[in-house]
C-alpha cells in the first residue's frame, strides 16, 4: 500500500457580521477544502500556502494557530490501494475573489450550517466542526 501525506486548510471570511467558509466543489464531484500533496522539503504549512494559490488564488490568509486536524482514508487508484494522511490547518482571509484551478468546477462562500450539509465527506465535515467549535472556543467568532 502506498502512503500519501497532504495538507490542507479551512478557509474563512466575514461578511456582514456573518462568517463563511470555502468549499471547492472537486472535478470528480465531491465538495472539499483546499489540499494537496506535501512536496519533497515543504512543510504542512508551505503546502497549505501553495496550494490555497494554485487552487483558488487566494494569499491572504492568517492562519489560526493551535488548530491542527489530521485524518486518514484509503482509496485505490488504478487498482493500487493508497492510504492518505491530510493534516487540515484553519485561516482566515479577507479575500472574496476566488480564481479557481483546472481541478474544480466551483466554489461556495457558505454559513456554517449550509456547509455542513454541502461537504460530501463525514471526515471534512468533522473537520469544519472542530474548526467552527474551535472558533467559538478562542472567540475568534
Amino acid at each position: 500500500m502506498i502512503l500519501e501525506k497532504s495538507a490542507g486548510v479551512v478557509v474563512f471570511r466575514r461578511e456582514d457580521n456573518r462568517v463563511l467558509y470555502l468549499l471547492l466543489k472537486y472535478g470528480w464531484g465531491h465538495w472539499g477544502f483546499i489540499k494537496g500533496h506535501i512536496e519533497k522539503g515543504e512543510s504542512e504549512i508551505e503546502t497549505v500556502k501553495r496550494e490555497a494559490y494554485e487552487e483558488t488564488g487566494i494569499t491572504d490568509l492568517k492562519f489560526i494557530f493551535g488548530f491542527r486536524e489530521k485524518i486518514e482514508y484509503e482509496y485505490f487508484l488504478k487498482g493500487v490501494r493508497r492510504h492518505k494522511v491530510v493534516y487540515y490547518y484553519l485561516a482566515e482571509t479577507t479575500q472574496k475573489d476566488v480564481r479557481l484551478s483546472y481541478e474544480h468546477l466551483a466554489y461556495a462562500w457558505l454559513p456554517y450550517e449550509q456547509a455542513l450539509r454541502r461537504i460530501t465527506y463525514d471526515t471534512d465535515r468533522e473537520v469544519l466542526k472542530k474548526a467552527h467549535r474551535y472558533l467559538k472556543i478562542m472567540r475568534i467568532i
